[in-house]
């Protein structure tokens, strides 16, 4: 970075930016730790017996360093080759029509609340309104160190149940959603896409845009024929600008699906995508007759339903990690 001509090369460059925030997310908690433990072995040592001031002061510093400890076990799970990426993140409305599209909404909002408090970059590349409310579809690229990482625990489908606000009896549903994760694939992955694969077709944006948007056919939709991936993008004022975007979905999507592949546990999942409705949910939000969110795979669950539809995620996210290693070791 400290070359004079570093800047003269854009792609090359934040990706060398990107490389180094990964690097340092990783490398700073631990010097963090690492100097806490020796300035408190060292004030313990100073520390009489009787000055129970001192030790009570020592005994927040110890509780501190353990919950810093927490968060280092959390990295040290976060060790595969693509779990620093940042990530694409799709979700889909499932069985229940109205009431699921605005399900869909509520959990993209959930979503970017939980990279906002992160302090990550969010970027929606998609949004498909519902026909009465809600969203049909929404794709946001989220950018941050071990963004993929985190968010992989959050692939599947979602169940809520609640009284439903359009229902003028007032009656109990249940809607389903799917998520979709993949990693943002590098530019110079060797990925060959052929054109003759590839349907385009162009249609006029949905969204509410602004000059130009949705007065012309700008919105791009790519299909990957031998693989069936479908990919779209409406955000950008240009076909060809939406064309770029999607084309870098497309890649990542197709860089993922060669990834699991390779992975032969996951290879069988992702060839057989479950439906979006009963049986198939990785976790549950109740909101009535009582307030839970419970995963079915880590058992993790809180009462405090309306902070996780807030983004507080980190501690389902973290029973994930836990949970995906003891799955890994018991397979090896």
């Amino acid at each position: 970075m400290a070359e004079g001509d570093f800047w003269s090369h854009q792609e090359h460059a934040s990706q060398t930016i990107q490389t180094l925030k990964a690097l340092k997310a990783q490398r700073t908690p631990v010097e963090q730790f690492e100097r806490g433990l020796r300035d408190l072995t060292e004030l313990l040592g100073l520390t009489e017996a009787d000055d129970h001031a001192s030790l009570a002061h020592l005994a927040n510093d110890l509780a501190a360093l353990e919950s810093l400890f927490s968060q280092l076990e959390i990295h040290r799970l976060l060790g595969s080759e693509v779990d620093s990426k940042h990530a694409i993140l799709s979700v889909h409305s499932g069985a229940g029509g109205t009431e699921s599209c605005d399900w869909t909404q509520m959990l993209f909002r959930m979503y970017r609340r939980w990279a906002e408090e992160r302090g990550f970059e969010t970027e929606v590349i998609d949004l498909t309104p519902g026909e009465e409310a809600g969203v049909k579809s929404a794709t946001l690229i989220v950018k941050g160190p071990y963004a993929y990482g985190y968010l992989q625990s959050e692939e599947g489908v979602h169940r809520l149940v609640r009284i439903s606000p359009f229902d003028a009896n007032k009656r109990r549903h249940t809607s389903f959603a799917s998520v979709d994760v993949v990693p943002e694939a590098d530019e110079d992955a060797p990925i060959e896409i052929k054109e003759p694969d590839l349907r385009i077709d162009v249609y006029r944006s949905s969204g509410k845009g602004g000059q130009s948007v949705n007065t012309t056919d700008s919105a791009v939709r790519i299909t990957h024929l031998p693989s069936g991936i479908v990919v779209q993008c409406q955000d950008e004022r240009s076909q060809m600008q939406n064309k770029a975007k999607a084309m870098h979905v497309l890649k990542a999507r197709l860089a993922d699906r060669e990834r699991r592949k390779r992975e032969e546990a996951a290879a069988k999942d992702y060839q057989a995508k479950q439906k979006i409705e009963w049986g198939s949910q990785i976790r549950s939000y109740v909101l009535h007759p009582y307030n839970m969110v419970k995963d079915l795979r880590t058992e993790h669950e809180t009462g405090n339903s309306q902070a996780v539809l807030d983004g507080k995620l980190d501690p389902f996210m973290e029973a994930y990690l836990k949970w995906k290693a003891q799955q890994s070791s018991t397979k090896h």
